[in-house]
This record gives C-alpha cells, sequence and structure tokens, in this order.
C-alpha cells in the first residue's frame, strides 16, 4: 500500500541543447531584466532517443539539477553554463524551445521533491488515481509511438482508429494521415477519418464534406493544457491563451442554413455588421457564418456597443425560472438560465448581484433605545458606586468597583458595533445570466481551493478525504476550481489517502451532479436520516445509490487499513517502490514535494469520460532551526504555489475538518466579489462557522451562535466582518497586500486626492510615512493598488517595475509576473519549469528578506493569523462581506470534550494576547488609515478580551470572601441600592431580549454563551494571560497541540463528550464551586449561631444569591466534570478542596477573627 506505484531514479546531466533557446516575449516592465543572481532555476528533462511504433514503454526520466554547495542555503539558484545570464526562462517563454519541444503535456502522474537550499530536484513517477477502481473501467493504454495515453472517443469509448486494436493516440493518428502515408503501423492498413478529425486529401468527398461539425481537435503539444475545457459538441475557437470562445452551432442539416437564419434576424430590424476575418479562421462554414456577424440595434449609437453585444426586439428576453426581483435570501436561485417561466429582460445583466437588508426598524429601534438606556443606568450605578465607598469593608469596595469599572468598558467595546446590524440577499440566476450566457463563454473567474492539514493521528484521512470529495463535487465549472491540499506532517498516510481519494473521485463527482445531491461530503450524506428520494425523478437514482454506497464503503476499508497500517511503521522509516526513503520520515527535516493528482486537460477522467478538477499535494520544505510560522507559513506556501499553477484571482480557505454542505457556496460569495459595482472593493467573504456532532444541549457552546449570527452581523454593517480562519473566499490581490482601487479608478481621482492630502486617500498617509511629495505619493499609490478583473482598461498605469516587485514577493520571476494579474493568467512555460519554480516557492529559505508575513499573504507573528490577516486588509481601506446562505455553506466538526474544548479557547485567547503585545495593537495600529472607528473598537475587543479574566476571577471569589467575612460590597442594602442594582439587571435583561428578536437566535443559546464565558474567562482566558506575559517578558515560546479532529466511535457519537483528558486548566473553575459552596455552608451557619436580635437573613439571602449566580454560570463545567459516571476525578477533587481549605482559612481565621 504505501510503497504502490513510486519510483525514483537520478538523471544524469543533461546535455546542451544543438540550438540556442530563442529570446523571450518581452515582460511587462519599466526596468531592465533582473540580473541573474534574482533568475529562476533552469530545470532540463533528460533527453531520449524517439520510440519505434510498437517499442517497450520508456522508464520514467528523472531531473538533475547542478548549484553550489549545500551550505549555500541562500544563495539563488545559477543559470547552466549553456545560457547565459540572463537567459532563465521567464512570463511568456515556453520551456519546449529550450529542450528541444520535449514539453511534458501533464503534471499528472509524477511526484517532484526538491529543495532550494540542497539544490536538488527529483521527479519520480506515481500512479495517481486509479481507473479500475470505483468505476469498473479498464485502464487506459499508452500510445505506441509517443508513450501518451490513448485518450477517448466521442462516445467516452477507448480511441481505436482501426480493427487491428494497435495503441495509438488521436495527435500520432492525425500525424500519420496528414503527413505520412496514412497506413496503421501494425496491420498496414489505411487509416478511416475519425468523429472529432479534421479531414484529409486522402478522404473521399463524402468524408470531407461531414468533417468540423463536432469542433476542432488540437494535437498534443500544440493545444493549450491549461485553458477552458471545451463542452461536448461545442465548436471551439482558440483566441487567446487561458481562454477559448464557445460558440453554439445551428441545428444539424445543411450548413447553409446559417443564411436563412440570419435573415430571420434581419425581418426584427437588425443589424448585420461583419467582424474581422481573422476572428473565424480555421472554423467551418457554419460557424465562420455565426462569426462573421454582430447584431446591433440600428437605432442605437455604435460606440454604445462592444464586441458580442445584442439588443433584442421587445418581446423577445431571455427566459428564466429564476426570480427577476426576488432574491434567495442568501440562497438565491437553485439553478443557472433556464427557459420557460417568468420572463427575465436582458436588462437583468446589469442589475446588483446581492443587496444589503436592513434589520426591521421594529425590532432594531427598541434594541437601540435600550442600549442607550443601559448606558445611562451603567453611568448611574457606576457614579453611585464611586461615590459611596464601604469603609468597612475597603478592600471588598475597592476590588468589586474596579472590576465593574472593567466590566462596563468591555461592554461598551462590545456593544458599540453591533449598532447597525445588517443582512445581504443573492440573486444567483443574475450571476448566470451575467456571466453563463448561453452560446457564450463562461466568465465566472476561477477559485483555488485550499487545504490544510499537520497530523494525520489528530485530523483522520478520511475526514480529509470528503472534504477533498465535497470540493471537487462544487456546482462551479470544473476547470474553474482547484484543490490544494498543504500536508505540513509530510505525512505519507495523508499522501496514499488523497490517491485513494483521487480514484473515488472519477465515480462520486458524476454522481453528485447528476444527481445534484446535498451535502457532497460522501461520509455525511449517507448518515442523513432523511428521505434521500423526495424530489428525485431520475429512475435510476435508487440503482445508482446503492452502488455508490457500496463504492463508498470500499473506499473506507482501503483509507482505514491504510490508517492501521501506519500504526506500526517500520524501524527505518517508509520506503517508496525502489526502496528509497519516503522524503517526509522526519516531519522537521525534509525536502518540499509536489504532486498533482487531478487536472481537467489531464489524462484522468471520471466515469463518463468527462473530466475533473484539478487536485494538487503539497508539502513544503523543513528544516530544523527554521521558523515555519505554522498554519499562516504553510497557507503563504499554497498561495505561491497555487499563483504559479492556476493563479485563480479568488481563494477559498478550508480546515481539514470543514466539508461544503452547499454546493453553491462559491456562487454565494461570486455575487459579491463579482459584483461590477461593489466588488471591487471586497476582499474576503466570511461565511458563517457550523458545527456537526454537537451534542443537541450544546453544552459548551460550540455552535458560537452569539458570535457568529449577533457580532458578525453587526461588524458587517460597518467595514465587514472579521476573518475567522476558515470558509472564506479571498480576493487574491487582497492577500498580497494591495489597497482596494479608488472608486472611479482614474488617474485623475488619483491625483485629486493626493491633491486634498494623503489622509484622504486610501493607502497613504503623509502622518504616518513623513513628509512625501505629491508625485512620490502618487507613484506609491499606484504600486500599492489591485486591479480589478474587468477594470484593466489603462494597461499602462499597472506597469510595475519588476525588481520592486522582487524585493515584496521574492525571486521567483515567474511568480512575481503572475502578482498584477487579476483574471487568473499563469507563465505560459512547460510544465516541468512550472513543478522547479513550485519546489523554489515552497523552500523554507524563500521567505527571507520580502515582505511575506509582515504585508504580504498571511500574516505571522500570532497563532490566531486569521485576526491579523483580516485586520491589516481592513486597514488598507478594503471592505469585507458577512454570507449567510439558507442552507450553510460550510459545515465541520467541533471539539464537544471538555479538555479540547478549552484547549482551543486557549489558543484563540493566546493569539489575542500575542496580538495585543505586537505592532498589530489596533489601539495604536496605522491610526490615521482606513480602518472605521467602530471596526477599530471591534478589533480592540478582539485583543483585550482575555485581561477580562482577570476582573472575573476576583468577581467570581468576591460572594465567597464575604460570607466568610460577614463584609458585603455595599455598607447596606437601602432602597437607593435596590433601585440601582434592579434598573442595572433590568436593563442587561431586557438588552438581551431584544438582541435574541432581531438576530433569531434562541434564549438557551444565549444563556449557553453567558456560561461558557465564565468558564473560558476563569480558566483559558487567564491562562493565556500567563503564557503571552511570560512570552513578552520572559521569550518563553508558546507551543499548542492540535484540537482532535472527528470521532473514532462509530457506535455513540457523543462519546467524546464524556472523556476526561486532565489539564491544568481545570483547577481555578473547580476552586470557584468548591470555595462558594464552602462559603454558603459558612455563612448559613454562622447566622444561625447568633443572637435572634443580631441575624440578618435578608443581608445573607443576597450574599447566598450573588455566590448562587456564580454557581449556575459554571454549572456546565461541574457536570463536565462529572462525565457519564458522574464521578468527578480525584486529582480534581483534591488539588480543589487543598486551594478552598487554604482560602477560607485565610479569610476565616485572618480577616474575620470575630468568626
Amino acid at each position: 500500500m504505501f510503497s504502490r506505484g513510486r519510483s525514483s531514479k537520478k538523471a544524469p546531466k543533461p546535455s546542451p541543447p544543438a540550438a540556442p533557446p530563442p529570446s523571450p516575449p518581452s515582460v511587462p516592465a519599466v526596468d531592465p531584466p533582473v540580473p541573474a543572481a534574482l533568475s529562476d532555476p533552469v530545470v532540463e528533462p533528460v533527453p531520449s532517443a524517439p520510440l519505434a511504433a510498437g517499442g517497450p514503454t520508456s522508464e520514467p526520466q528523472d531531473l538533475g539539477m547542478e548549484g553550489p554547495s549545500s551550505a549555500e542555503v541562500l544563495s539563488p539558484w545559477p543559470s547552466q553554463d549553456h545560457h547565459g545570464p540572463h537567459s532563465s526562462p521567464s512570463f511568456g517563454m515556453s520551456m519546449d524551445s529550450h529542450f528541444g519541444h520535449s514539453r511534458t503535456p501533464s503534471m499528472e502522474n509524477m511526484i517532484v521533491l526538491g529543495s532550494y537550499s540542497k539544490n536538488s530536484l527529483e521527479v519520480s513517477e506515481s500512479v495517481g488515481a486509479d481507473d479500475r477502481r470505483y468505476g469498473g473501467r479498464k485502464v487506459q493504454e499508452k500510445c505506441n509511438v509517443c508513450r501518451e495515453w490513448v485518450g477517448r472517443d466521442e462516445k467516452g469509448d477507448a480511441f481505436v482508429p482501426c480493427e487491428c486494436a494497435f495503441p495509438i493516440c488521436r495527435g500520432c493518428y492525425e500525424y500519420i494521415r496528414e503527413y505520412e502515408e496514412g497506413l496503421c503501423p501494425q496491420c498496414r492498413e489505411p487509416y478511416k477519418r475519425m468523429k472529432g478529425s479534421p479531414t484529409v486529401s486522402s478522404d473521399p468527398p463524402e468524408a470531407q464534406d461531414v468533417g468540423g461539425d463536432d469542433g476542432i481537435f488540437q494535437p498534443l503539444g500544440k493545444a493549450d493544457k491549461r485553458t477552458t475545457v471545451p463542452k461536448k459538441k461545442t465548436p471551439v475557437l482558440t483566441t487567446a491563451r487561458s481562454m477559448k470562445v464557445m460558440i453554439e452551432g445551428p441545428p444539424e442539416g445543411d450548413p447553409g442554413d446559417a443564411k436563412s437564419m440570419m435573415d430571420g434576424v434581419r425581418e426584427r430590424n437588425m443589424s448585420v455588421v461583419p467582424v474581422p476575418p481573422k476572428t473565424g479562421h480555421g472554423l467551418d462554414p457554419v460557424t465562420s457564418a455565426l462569426l462573421s456577424i454582430q447584431i446591433l440595434d440600428p437605432t442605437k449609437n455604435m460606440d454604445d456597443y462592444g464586441y458580442g453585444s445584442i439588443s433584442w426586439a421587445d418581446g423577445n428576453v431571455v427566459k428564466s425560472v429564476a426570480r427577476a426581483a426576488g432574491g434567495g435570501g442568501g440562497q438565491g436561485a437553485e439553478g443557472g438560465v433556464k427557459y420557460g417561466g417568468k420572463n427575465i429582460s436582458v436588462d437583468d445583466t446589469r442589475r446588483p448581484l446581492a443587496r444589503v437588508i436592513p434589520i426591521s426598524g421594529n425590532s432594531i429601534n427598541p434594541y437601540r433605545l435600550t442600549i442607550l438606556v443601559r448606558f445611562v443606568v451603567l453611568c448611574l450605578f457606576l457614579k453611585w458606586r464611586v461615590q459611596n465607598p464601604n469603609n468597612g469593608a475597603f478592600v471588598l469596595w475597592l476590588l468589586s468597583v474596579v472590576c465593574e469599572i472593567w466590566f462596563g468598558i468591555s461592554w461598551i467595546l462590545d456593544q458599540a458595533p453591533k449598532w447597525a446590524p445588517i443582512t445581504r440577499e443573492t440573486y444567483l440566476d443574475r450571476l448566470s445570466l451575467r456571466y453563463e450566457r448561453p452560446g457564450e463563454p463562461n466568465k465566472l473567474l476561477p477559485v483555488d481551493i485550499f487545504i490544510t492539514t499537520a497530523d494525520a493521528e489528530k485530523e483522520p484521512p478520511l475526514v480529509t478525504a470528503n472534504v477533498v470529495l465535497s470540493v471537487l463535487a462544487m456546482d462551479y465549472p470544473v476547470d474553474k476550481i482547484a484543490c490544494y491540499v498543504s500536508d505540513d506532517g509530510s505525512s505519507m498516510l495523508t499522501f496514499e489517502a488523497l490517491t485513494e481519494t483521487a480514484s473515488f473521485a472519477r465515480a462520486w463527482v458524476p454522481f453528485c451532479k447528476k444527481h445534484e445531491i446535498e451535502p457532497r461530503a460522501p461520509e455525511m450524506y449517507f448518515q442523513l436520516k432523511l428521505d434521500y428520494t423526495k424530489g428525485k425523478t431520475n429512475t435510476d437514482f435508487i440503482k445508482e445509490r446503492r452502488h455508490m454506497k457500496r463504492a463508498y464503503d470500499e473506499f473506507k476499508v482501503r483509507i482505514n487499513a491504510l490508517v492501521a497500517k501506519s500504526k506500526e511503521p517500520p524501524e527505518d522509516g517508509w520506503k517508496m517502490q525502489d526502496n528509497s526513503p519516503w522524503p517526509g520520515n522526519d516531519k522537521r527535516d525534509h525536502v518540499g514535494m509536489i504532486q498533482v493528482f487531478l487536472q481537467p486537460d489531464g489524462d484522468t477522467k471520471d466515469i463518463n469520460g468527462d473530466p475533473l478538477p484539478r487536485l494538487v499535494y503539497v508539502s513544503r520544505e523543513k528544516r530544523p532551526g527554521v521558523n515555519h510560522n505554522k498554519k499562516a507559513g504553510a497557507m503563504n506556501a499554497l498561495i505561491r504555489t497555487s499563483a504559479l499553477i492556476t493563479n485563480g484571482p479568488f481563494i477559498l480557505n478550508l480546515d481539514c475538518d470543514h466539508y461544503i454542505n452547499n454546493a453553491k457556496a462559491i456562487r454565494e460569495a461570486m455575487c459579491f466579489l463579482m459584483d461590477p459595482k461593489k466588488g471591487s472593493q471586497v476582499c474576503y467573504v466570511q461565511f458563517p462557522q457550523r458545527f456537526d456532532g454537537v451534542d443537541k444541549n450544546d453544552r459548551y457552546a460550540n455552535h458560537n451562535t452569539i458570535f457568529f449570527d449577533v457580532n458578525m452581523k453587526g461588524l458587517d454593517g460597518v467595514q465587514g466582518p472579521m476573518y475567522v480562519g476558515t470558509g472564506c473566499v479571498f480576493r487574491r490581490q487582497a492577500l498580497y497586500g494591495f489597497c482596494p482601487p479608488l472608486r472611479g479608478n482614474t488617474l485623475d481621482d488619483e491625483e485629486d486626492a493626493v491633491s486634498r492630502g494623503c489622509c484622504a486617500s486610501l493607502c497613504c498617509c503623509c502622518f504616518c510615512c513623513g513628509p512625501r511629495s505629491r508625485k512620490a505619493a502618487l507613484e506609491h499609490k499606484r504600486l500599492v493598488t489591485a486591479v480589478i478583473a474587468g477594470q484593466q482598461e489603462e494597461e499602462g498605469n499597472h506597469l510595475v517595475p519588476t525588481q520592486w516587485h522582487t524585493k515584496r514577493f521574492g525571486m521567483c520571476r515567474n511568480f512575481v509576473a503572475t502578482v498584477g494579474d487579476a483574471e487568473g493568467s499563469v507563465p505560459d512555460v512547460g510544465a516541468y519549469q512550472v513543478l522547479s519554480d513550485v519546489i523554489l516557492v515552497i523552500s523554507c529559505g524563500y521567505e527571507e528578506n520580502t515582505e511575506w508575513g509582515k504585508t504580504v499573504g498571511w500574516m505571522y507573528g500570532s497563532v490566531t493569523e486569521d485576526i491579523v490577516t483580516g485586520l491589516i486588509m481592513h486597514v488598507n481601506g478594503w471592505h469585507s462581506v458577512y454570507c449567510m446562505p439558507k442552507r450553510s455553506a460550510f459545515k465541520g466538526s467541533a471539539p464537544i470534550n471538555l479538555t479540547d474544548r478549552l484547549g482551543q479557547v486557549l489558543r484563540w485567547a493566546t493569539g489575542s494576547v500575542e496580538i495585543f503585545f505586537s505592532k498589530h495593537n489596533p489601539l495604536f495600529h496605522n491610526y490615521f488609515k482606513s480602518l472605521k472607528v467602530m471596526q477599530r473598537l471591534a478589533y480592540i475587543n478582539t485583543v483585550v478580551y482575555p485581561f477580562t479574566s482577570l476582573a472575573l476571577l476576583l468577581y467570581c471569589f468576591l460572594p465567597a470572601f464575604c460570607l466568610f467575612t460577614n463584609q458585603f460590597i455595599i455598607n447596606e442594602i437601602t432602597e437607593i441600592a435596590v433601585l440601582y442594582f434592579l434598573l442595572l439587571f433590568i436593563s442587561i435583561f431586557l438588552t438581551s431580549i431584544l438582541e435574541i428578536r432581531w438576530s433569531g437566535v434562541t434564549l438557551e443559546e444565549w444563556w449557553r454563551n453567558e456560561q461558557f464565558w465564565v468558564i473560558g474567562g476563569t480558566s483559558a482566558h487567564l491562562a493565556a494571560v500567563t503564557q503571552g506575559l511570560l512570552k513578552v517578558i520572559f521569550r518563553v515560546d508558546i507551543s499548542f497541540t492540535l484540537t482532535q479532529k472527528g470521532n473514532d466511535n462509530d457506535d455513540d457519537p457523543y462519546a467524546e463528550l464524556y472523556a476526561f483528558r486532565w489539564t491544568w486548566l481545570m483547577v481555578p473553575p473547580t476552586t470557584i464551586i468548591m470555595v462558594n459552596i464552602i462559603s454558603c455552608f459558612a455563612g448559613v451557619s454562622r447566622e444561625m449561631y447568633k443572637d435572634r436580635v443580631e441575624q440578618n437573613w435578608g443581608r445573607l439571602m443576597g450574599m447566598v444569591f450573588f455566590s448562587f449566580w456564580v454557581l449556575s454560570h459554571l454549572y456546565p463545567f461541574a457536570k463536565g466534570l462529572m462525565g457519564k459516571t458522574n464521578k468527578t476525578p480525584t486529582i480534581v477533587i483534591v488539588w480543589s478542596i487543598l486551594l478552598a481549605i487554604v482560602l477560607s482559612l485565610l479569610w476565616v481565621h485572618v480577616l474575620s477573627p470575630r468568626f
């Protein structure tokens, strides 16, 4: 299992090519070429002799790389001796010219291992997906001429052009027919024309008349292997790299019918304007006729039209079943453009793709009024408390007043951003009408999906595999999504599991798309307790579902077998098939690795012969003594890798346990990011986190409903929600540290903004950056402004010096060339060069002396890199959007165990403390930049909330101290005191009730959140403050363990809820419980032994109520300690009782001698 299908052989040093390579096309840069010190490595494949027809299969060839000694870790990769100092490949230069047209047409089925620091690169063969599994299809054969895959014909069967079944691919078949005798190499019979292939002069007349009606075939080596995959029976015209125009032809019949069709158009009062002849070059007569015209309204000015603009007469409108004015409430339409139903005019394509829905005035206005009343009551209460000290218990009074003032400040920071909450509505029908018009190329922009995993033991491969399968089956064009899996643990188990996942995807993806099932993670889908036949009209659904269930059970058996085998590793580590060691045996010291398992234009297809989305495995290089920056470093390695392979303008970030629950989630995000009016200002779209496997009572507030359904809606009405680490779709250029374009995006607007003062612009500020001339400020503004897709009219305005970008983004020129692209273009270089560039950008020394982790990519310096990353984007002037579809976009697993839950909260709180003591503290960071006041208050609250634990800990002990000492925080309980306390509690209660009303959360969810705020504040938050202070004062590094993902117990899904794992975080809350219980007994006993005249039961009941109020908040914690058997662990009891006794004796015998 672990050594299947992998070989690795060192190749000899390649010989120089016979002729020098042609000069590369010019790169849009305003400075001279980057010197050799910054050039990319030149990777050359081993030249091999051409294979004769029917010759034996050649072994996979590896790549060798020469360079300086491994001691020169940070030295750049040198050019080969036979190249000039500036001749390394760059953007737009094909590697074919270097290697005698030996370009590899596909990146599949090879794993690339390499290290920039050690100047080594190896390419080994890897099987990738297995066609024989889960689909029942025979594995494809390889061509006996060129050794490429044979491929399939128009019907999806193996391509067999001759009756002798000689294995030959379509490219070689067409070459033999065109330039040779057209005879089969094996039986020497003449080849007949296959459907989909062009005609030749030797074909009979009837064959020549048929050619071209089903598309133009492009031979291997000439076709662009990383472009849009054409649909079946759709003519394709290659107009430029990374773009194809697809047209729908007329009904089958006489090509002359095109003329009659155009005559019909003229009858509708349309103008026919010829298009330059080059548009239809190489097409059949029918397609050429369709392409050679534009249909225009003669009554309009020609300047109103661009190419492809059509104005239909009245009554001729596009019809769709989607609603024209009504939205989807976040969900949008259920499909694309269809015909029949309500008419939607072409003008709908110009309407907004989303809209803001304010909260109803009947709900929000009383809420705002109550907030104001509560603020006034709070101020009056604090004024009364300060002006009426308790001289008899001055220490208790002082501590309580300090805590109450801090609680008031904390409430203001939390409440202010919730003043103007909003919700949003999307229109998926309008998105389809605008970007997916019939007969036109799909204009939806590509999206790269990042999935990160670091430990195959705590993050089970089956969980990760389900996430990958749900991504591959999304409702989005197959050639516009790419899934990248980052394995920071370099585990062979994860690699093998992805191999199995790629094989199973061949059957799972077409099943999901054919029957439109939800969710598209097989484990969750087959666990549904609903009627899965509801709404399914396909008679084959039941049969195919049973077959798919059996296939998934087989898939689970294979994955579980791999997991079982991985628990007993060999003494010398795992090995590949040729007995070479697996590079990731030492997870802290290994080379970088990459393998492309699937790609839309690759050899692996689904069981119906259709393409599959791209699936890439990446494991970045790691070396001892190098700070790898945890998850943030892995994400930055992925963003560079994806830029070289697909360069999607948008990036979706998912944890390895968050699967796609709504197949249209990406389309929901595109309604905001691709909106022509407001989309250019949006840096990311954040979705709420939803969880499976949480107990029905949500004992530890795992759903975090108050934050996701209340706080985030409030922030959406300011500058946008925070980034919470997963379920977020980014704009790539916002991650690169660029600022949003000014509204209007013209040079005059920028000059006006600078003339008014740089504080009026989005990114420049003379107060922060020092005095700067007007021209220098404008130039800096131009360099750091993002380029938005569809807004690149003045291309010269976006030229940026290559050397300036190199200082920010690193030494890889092919990567730097992709930075300014907003539509997903990639360098036009060979597969070997692409993969060698990937090895360079995932090397551990690549980020040194660059801006990665400082102003570019995910930010470093905190374990909660998500908060800092979102903060920097908002500081740069971007806005974010909160999207809440009716069907949750993503779902994940939550740590329902008490220990794991406290560990998760500890990690979040520690990250906030790290930000507080860093340069990114929102109290002082970039104060005069574009961060709005309410947004800044929200970020301040995010970094200071752990410090509330100090006041909360004291306040939880105050009732016990009062009972032990027979003193209270106020002099005496008078009518004024009761009135102030009563008004304060009523205002708190009313605010909460009205907040529940407009947000839609339940009272139980609100109460669970309050309870866990006390539990976390007295344990994890307190520990986070302590660890943060130790890190700042004594430079003690903080390390964390990953949260357990998934549940290994299939019989009891809530088995983890009752599991107990000891942690010191449990001691403070347990001590609070013990001290308060003991103090209640002590207070009641003391009052009973007093004389009847001295007894004051009313005052005692006030103190006891105060104590029970604390205990009620800690009830879920106490229940978690007891577990399923209601028995608290002995060690917890011993330590808690010991601390309780010490504190009790201290107060009773020292501070209260009268007792």
